[in-house]
């Protein structure tokens, strides 16, 4: 039988990687294959079932059962396991597999808190009860992303059994407090993990995608400071409300100012300014017949490649400052708490190539490119100069609401992803 040249030249390009895996053409072939469903399944469920949202007030109420849970399972799997307390009750933990052979370093990263699961009668299912129905799994977790970690750890230990040679380091890091101010993977990098890790998987909810830019966040405090006063005799008083709202209208023109100014990412979509969060007064009870003598409000600032965030905080010190040139009684201050740059990696990135490679393994299909919609701890890598990809199961809608999901078959799917970029990774 005769061969198509063009054919084979389409195959070539498609297992060039895979040819110089320790010369094991069949690679490819049988390293996902060693990937146990039942353990992705298992592990995930045991995770969902261990509650491990982060509640101030509660002492007991933080991700350190479930990094316990972690820690014990990797040490069993016969990894390199370390735990550190970043503050009490919120430990990271890390876990290497080394092959004894020189080579790169792949990071996989999945967190182990999670949301609030909400008013709880809301749910059809126990929201830490992992219940599998329809071929999904529900449950605060499964998605963002416990399910993705579960992933994570069942690729390696594939690598593991599967006996295979390859190269390098793979390293699991399982920070804490990925849903707040991130403190779990700050100090990973600040302890020194992340130096020399070639390249890094964020394991978050894309629905396999392969997510090579993802958003920055700006999070900003503003106050504003008046003179309490009867609400039937306003002009005793100064109100801070209204010029609270007066900063609140400025912001949103300069939303859509930068909307028209940098458009809409091709992934990304629009840049965007949102206040959550209103209080007046910032302490002490409001009452309705009550000037306040403050607001408070915050700010979630949301951007894409093009916009500077020391550009826009110095765009919203400047609405301040016109404000108060006009108003001898506005006094307001603007606090930017934490800013997380938006990032972006190139399509010829190692780790890129990898992924692609594997998931047209796994998928045997093209895969689709995509970005983040919000940050995550890949922020902080790359910023330490690792090049990230974000990718991981789960419907990329679902994080954070009611009835919380994962479909089983996808999940399986990302494990097998993982375990197979990793080789690709490794060994290319």
């Amino acid at each position: 039988m005769r061969l198509n040249p063009l054919k084979v030249l389409e195959e070539l390009s498609l297992t060039k990687i895979y040819l110089k895996i320790n010369n094991t053409e069949g690679l490819q072939l049988t390293v996902y294959n060693y990937v146990d469903d039942q353990e992705v399944v298992h592990l995930t469920q045991a995770l969902v079932r261990i509650p491990s949202v982060y509640r101030p007030n509660d002492p007991k109420a933080n991700e350190s059962r479930a990094a316990q849970y972690v820690y014990n399972y990797l040490k069993g799997l016969g990894l390199e396991v370390y735990i550190e307390e970043v503050v009490k009750g919120r430990p990271n933990v890390i876990g290497i597999l080394d092959s004894g052979r020189p080579g790169k370093t792949i990071l996989f990263e999945g967190h182990t808190d999670v949301v609030t699961e909400g008013d709880r009668d809301a749910w059809s299912y126990d929201p830490f009860g992992a219940v599998i129905e329809g071929g999904r799994m529900f449950g605060r977790g499964t998605n963002d992303t416990k399910g993705n970690l579960s992933a994570a750890i069942a690729a390696v230990h594939a690598i593991k059994r599967s006996k295979v040679k390859w190269n390098g380091k793979i390293i699991l890091c399982v920070p804490c407090d990925e849903e707040g101010m991130m403190i779990g993977i700050k100090h990973f990098i600040k302890r020194g993990w992340a130096q020399g890790v070639d390249g890094a998987i964020i394991c978050e909810p894309e629905e396999n995608q392969i997510c090579i830019t993802q958003k920055g966040a700006m999070r900003a405090v503003i106050r504003t400071f008046g003179k309490m006063a009867h609400g039937a005799m306003p002009l005793a008083g100064i109100n801070p409300n209204t010029r609270m709202a007066q900063i609140i209208c400025e912001l949103m023109a300069l939303e859509e100012q930068e909307k028209h100014r940098v458009g809409q990412h091709q992934y990304l979509g629009l840049p965007s300014i949102t206040p959550t969060i209103i209080l007046g007064p910032e302490k002490g009870e409001p009452q309705i017949n009550v000037i306040p003598d403050q607001c408070y409000s915050t700010l979630d600032i949301r951007t894409v490649p093009g916009q500077d965030h020391d550009q826009l905080q110095v765009d919203m010190e400047n609405i301040l400052a016109r404000l108060g040139s006009k108003d001898q009684d506005f006094k307001a201050t603007i606090e930017v708490i934490e800013s997380r740059p938006w990032t972006e990696t190139n399509l010829e990135e190692p780790i890129v190539r990898a992924s692609v490679e594997s998931f047209r393994s796994v998928a045997g299909k093209k895969p689709i490119y995509n970005g983040v919609p919000g940050a995550t701890d890949g922020t902080f890598l790359h910023l330490a100069g690792i090049p990230i990809v974000t990718t991981g199961a789960g419907d990329r809608h679902i994080p954070h609401q009611i009835n919380e999901y994962i479909d089983v078959a996808e999940l399986v799917e990302a494990s097998r992803i993982y375990a197979q970029t990793a080789m690709l990774f490794l060994n290319e």
